[in-house]
């Protein structure tokens, strides 16, 4: 790796500063995701800046995404993260399409069961009611994403199959199959670490940063999907945009 710019310690610019436009450019231009950069010696060696110089602009580079640290093993380039916009009702299929990625689906499990005290609450229906529990793993390019558990009521899609979920969106098979007419969705977020079982779905080191995701999707009906979902958080950034009455 050879440097594209050097620094200029006499610039109003910091030293630091400068050295993360230096790396962000060699980062884009000869390195790929999850690929390692050079030690902090080497780094100092290269532009002739102090440890305290490197380390600021390794910290600052983690802080905004650009890179990743594994515990004695180095520094990393970050994953390309999704940007999601949380605008409008969307589904994952769509946006990963949107994105000219390839979405794929893989059913982890699937049964009928009856929902407990927890699940009726969520649902606004009575314990014991009828329900599909359905846990997929989404991906796009054969790459995991999240690891998504939903809980559909029965009564209001009967004879859904594994294989329906694997081959169609579930959001399509509402539409086409029963003619469903989405009205909203309400979904809260709180960052989470991965645990064991998700991590090893996920491809992901145990412990690492993700989000828990909670969707709860209404019909003109009432609701047709409560939905928990982890996602991994090196691969995700939503947002949202903020309107002011001021």
């Amino acid at each position: 790796m050879n440097p594209v710019q050097t620094l200029d310690p006499n610039s109003r610019v910091p030293l630091y500063y400068q050295l993360m436009d230096a790396l962000i450019e060699i980062m884009e231009r000869e390195l790929k995701a999850d690929e390692k950069l050079p030690p902090e010696r080497e780094l100092c060696k290269r532009y002739g800046v102090s440890r305290a110089t490197v380390r600021r602009a390794i910290r600052e580079l983690e802080k905004e995404g650009y890179i990743y640290k594994k515990h004695g093993k180095g520094t990393f380039v970050a994953p390309e993260k999704y940007k999601q916009d949380l605008l409008q009702f969307y589904s994952f299929t769509e946006e990963m399409k949107k994105l000219n990625k390839i979405p794929s689906t893989k059913v982890i499990e699937f049964k009928i069961t009856n929902c407990n005290e927890d699940i009726a609450q969520k649902m606004e229906c009575d314990v014991g009611t009828e329900i599909y529990e359905v846990t997929r793993l989404r991906l796009a390019d054969e790459i995991p994403m999240m690891l998504e558990t939903s809980y559909l009521p029965y009564n209001s899609f009967p004879g859904i199959t594994e294989k329906d979920l694997e081959e169609k969106a579930m959001y399509d098979i509402f539409k086409e199959q029963f003619n469903v007419v989405f009205a909203k969705a309400v979904e809260s977020f709180r960052s989470t670490l991965i645990s064991e079982e998700a991590a090893d779905f996920l491809k992901v080191d145990l412990g690492s940063p993700g989000m828990n995701l909670e969707r709860i999707t209404y019909s003109e009906k009432g609701i047709v999907e409560y939905t928990v979902s982890i996602v991994r958080g090196d691969k995700f950034e939503f947002r949202v945009e903020l309107t002011s009455d001021y």
